[in-house]
């Protein structure tokens, strides 16, 4: 397993030098010098995959020392290709990340009109809390399945969920087949963009990390304003949000082929210039030999222990409002009895009996990788305290269309393109990523607390715009400062398991944070809405409730209008006090983070950036 070392040249500031390539030269015919099959046998330890590895992780060394300096630069989009072998491959996922920007702009808009249309709009966290436990029980498995499979086979397997997620929502007859369908579009959407950040840590040194990270990010800065626009388009013109998921289902897999293809192209590469063996060691194993040893390596009673107990301690916090005694209900109590026991004994299993854990114990014990997966968890729940209704809230108490509300709701999409980018700079530059956390918690925390005072009704839309753009600010530096702290307190071989646990970590608070939210507005916003209309339309106070087409069907300076925008603002203010009260946390973990200098830092090997 290789080691982590100091790099040629940490101070260099080009990043076009051979610093920032790591190891390999090239020759004036722009081809790897020492990559020939004959020369690797001989070559220096870091001029073939670490023979330690599993094999996906050996898959994406043998790709990054196969390919060319200008392959890389036009794969990081930088340069126009000018040989036959330069592949566009962070270009591609560019394009994917932009097309995959419009579809969680669309859907999310249209989630409310779909839950509407059953006259369930108050269960709209319940479809989120379902897809998030699902979502987090999942990372585990396709961490091992990336490790021991390879990137290209875990993303094209990510994909398929999503699209058989879309299909699923559009055809939706019902709310639990709407569900089902988030549950798999969530986990397709979250695995595929959590294969190819793996794929991005594979090609890049730690130090840059960060400005790659943001350049796959910057597609959200188009999708932001064009996103709204066409779900607008799809409510108004094509007169149904059915469309707004179906045609997901056929516009994904015409953008993922080109990536899933790349990166087999680059593999065929490494096996021929003899990086990669044809067959992999142990293929004379007989059927029960190799199932013995895919459980083994794939960890499957830990992987079973976290995604069965992570699963059924999520669970009660979507049931338990529907249980006869609520939280006092046995079977409720029981549940998240046995998956925190189940957690536990996982815990107990990778230490003691694993053969091959998913995360060796000095890497999950790290206080670096507690202190940022506390950090990331609780930051999650805060957001999805309040995000959640927020689309809703801006059309009805702000009287905003479907776009101009979709503009301010993709805030954080827009601020953080810009600000990822000088970010990253900042973290190359120093090598130092903690102090940022000392800037952006507390402006986080603040300004979400500023933010109740203007929430009222027909107020001043521009203050609430500005807490946005703070707390997008904050939010943008949380999601790449934790994962450069999570993945610098790991080797190579433990990248994807490192991210994997940061995922889960964040999952686990987009299943609590809805949870919370939903409770708050099932118990707050109906009786509010009681207590606010005019004595006319009480009776219809639980249509209104489970309708925002309802809602928005009163005209603006109505009474009934009026009291919907009176309620809505009690209600949101309580979910935004408790989203105060989880990020305040916040201020306690950042500490507990190690405070690395990445340029010291060597992970990847070969040609990268």
């Amino acid at each position: 397993m290789g080691q982590r070392t100091t790099t040629d040249d940490p101070t260099s500031d080009d990043i076009g030098t051979d610093a920032a390539l790591d190891s390999v030269t090239v020759d004036s015919k722009d081809r790897p010098v020492g990559l020939t099959t004959i020369e690797v046998a001989s070559g220096a330890k870091d001029d073939f995959p670490d023979e330690n590895a599993q094999t996906g992780v050996r898959k994406a060394q043998a790709t990054t020392l196969t390919w060319t300096r200008t392959a890389l630069f036009t794969t990081l989009g930088w340069q126009v290709a000018q040989s036959s072998d330069a592949h566009n491959f962070m270009l591609i996922i560019w394009i994917y990340t932009l097309s995959g920007g419009f579809r969680a702009s669309i859907n999310a808009t249209m989630s409310a009109y779909a839950t509407s249309e059953f006259g369930l709009h108050s269960l709209l966290t319940v479809v989120d809390i379902v897809a998030s436990a699902m979502t987090a029980a999942c990372y585990i498995p396709l961490a091992k399945g990336l490790d021991l499979w390879g990137r290209a086979e875990g993303f094209v397997l990510m994909v398929g969920m999503l699209v058989l997620g879309m299909v699923l929502q559009a055809a939706a007859p019902n709310l639990p087949t709407l569900c089902a369908g988030r549950v798999f579009s969530s986990i397709g959407a979250s695995g595929a963009v959590y294969a190819y950040v793996i794929v991005a840590v594979d090609t890049t040194s730690l130090r840059n990390r960060g400005i790659a990270f943001a350049f796959t990010s910057s597609p959200y800065m188009v999708t932001a304003f064009a996103g709204p626009r066409a779900a607008e388009a799809f409510q108004i013109n094509v007169g149904s949000w059915r469309w707004a998921f179906g045609a997901f289902a056929i516009i994904t897999p015409f953008m993922a082929v080109p990536l899933y293809t790349v990166l087999k192209v680059n593999l065929n590469k490494a096996k021929k210039a003899g990086m990669m063996p044809e067959k992999t060691v142990g293929s004379e194993r007989t059927f029960i030999q190799t199932l013995k040893h895919i459980g083994i390596e794939f960890d499957i009673i830990g992987v079973v222990l976290f995604a069965g107990g992570l699963m059924i301690f999520l669970l009660p916090f979507n049931l338990a409002a529907s249980a006869s005694n609520g939280w006092a209900t046995g079977w409720i109590i029981a549940m998240i009895i046995i998956g925190f026991a189940a957690m536990t004994l996982f815990c107990i299993h990778e230490y003691y009996w694993a053969t091959s854990p998913w995360l060796p114990w000095h890497f999950l014990t790290d206080r670096s990788m507690i202190g940022t997966c506390a950090l990331n968890m609780v930051y999650q729940i805060s957001y999805y305290t309040w995000n959640l209704y927020f689309q809703s809230f801006l059309q009805v108490v702000f009287n905003l269309s479907i776009a101009q509300a979709g503009y301010i709701n993709n805030t954080f999409s827009v601020v953080s393109g810009v600000l990822l980018f000088l970010v990253g700079w900042a973290i190359r530059r120093t090598g130092l990523y903690r102090w940022l956390f000392y800037i952006a918690v507390p402006l986080y925390t603040f300004t979400l607390g500023l933010m109740i005072h203007f929430r009222k009704p027909n107020g001043n839309i521009g203050y609430t715009i500005m807490c946005e753009i703070f707390i997008s600010m904050g939010g943008a530096v949380f999601i790449l400062v934790c994962q450069l702290s999570v993945l610098s307190a790991v080797d190579h071989q433990h990248t994807s398991s490192a991210m994997s646990l940061l995922y889960v970590s964040g999952a686990f608070g987009g299943a609590i944070g809805p949870a919370i939210s939903g409770a708050i507005w099932t118990n707050v916003f109906p009786s509010a809405l009681v207590r606010y209309l005019p004595e006319s339309a009480r009776d219809q106070a639980t249509l209104i409730a489970a309708s925002l087409t309802t809602q928005l069907s009163y005209p603006v300076g109505s009474e009934e209008r009026l009291a919907i925008q009176l309620a809505y603002g009690y209600g949101h203010s309580r979910m935004l006090a408790a989203g105060v009260a989880f990020s305040s946390l916040m201020l306690i973990f950042m500490f507990m983070i190690k405070n690395v200098n990445v340029k010291d830092i060597k992970q990847t090997r070969g040609v990268v950036f």
